[in-house]
């Protein structure tokens, strides 16, 4: 435990984002964390004299003073000590700089429901935070809680996914948790008639991350068991989770992407969208 010594918890006002805040707390308790919380209001781009602009920015603030209110009853009531921030400015580039000021190792964010266009695009705000930011980033749907009884960690390999591999033996270690490690062959169909022995080969080569890392955490002293799925990678990884009951997905991503990588339809994007439980996006 004691991974995450900061935890940075941007709230909108919304239930969802007042969901993660509550389970943001129960996180900090186990890990002895600080919390800040941080409500962003856009700033006033509009062309008026200065007299009105004081109204206009007072009434912008509200709905963000309010949410900052409703977050210091809510850690009153628990009895968890919590620093708020209120800011103004775009809300993405506002969380990760807050992010990086207050040495914040974790950054936690809701998720809303799955309506038609978040089952595609992750919402703008949370992308470009992942995206941006070099800090861990946990995502949290409505109605979900924060657990590491049962964890998922997505493997292709790559030096992302190992930092993924580390931070869930971890937490599965801390917690007495459970390892379902997943690598999977995602190939277009025409693929198995033009290229088997390729795919074949992929396959291969996914068992073996799988494996290497079923043994890492077993040598650690968690019970893991892995698996390797020939399907759309978000598809195979959100119907895994399901399957196995899990509490948390974990899954490795690059540092600071910049806007070209912040492309919508992304592995993890979709994963965020579709997963029925939070998602843990690690930083190498």
């Amino acid at each position: 435990m004691g991974r995450y010594r900061k935890i940075l918890v941007a709230i909108d006002g919304s239930e969802t984002s007042m969901h993660a805040l509550r389970e943001s707390f129960k996180l900090a308790q186990n890990e002895g964390s600080w919390i800040t919380v941080v409500c962003v209001a856009p700033s006033y781009r509009g062309d008026l004299d200065m007299t009105a602009i004081g109204n206009v920015m007072e009434s912008m603030k509200k709905p963000c003073e309010n949410a900052l209110h409703k977050a210091r009853e809510l850690a009153e009531k628990d009895r968890v000590l919590i620093k708020t921030v209120c800011d103004e400015g775009d809300p993405h580039e506002r969380i990760v700089d807050i992010a990086d000021a207050e040495n914040c190792d974790l950054i936690v964010m809701g998720r809303r429901g799955l309506r038609r266009l978040e089952k595609v695009l992750l919402g703008s705000v949370t992308a470009k935070v992942i995206g941006y930011s070099n800090t861990d980033v946990l995502v949290v749907p409505r109605d979900t809680a924060i657990g590491w009884q049962k964890i998922l960690v997505a493997t292709d390999g790559s030096k992302y996914s190992k930092a993924a591999t580390d931070e869930a033996i971890d937490f599965a270690k801390s917690y007495g948790g459970d390892l379902s490690v997943l690598s999977v062959v995602d190939v277009p169909p025409e693929f198995y008639a033009e290229a088997p022995q390729m795919v074949e080969d992929m396959v291969k080569k996914a068992k073996g991350y799988a494996g290497d890392i079923k043994r890492h955490a077993e040598a650690s002293g968690v019970k893991a068991e892995a698996f390797v799925r020939e399907a759309e990678a978000y598809e195979a990884i959100t119907q895994l989770s399901k399957e196995q009951g899990i509490n948390t997905i974990v899954m490795g991503s690059h540092g600071r992407t910049g806007l070209r990588r912040l492309l919508m339809g992304s592995v993890t994007e979709k994963v965020i969208g579709h997963a029925p439980c939070p998602v843990l996006v690690v930083k190498s």
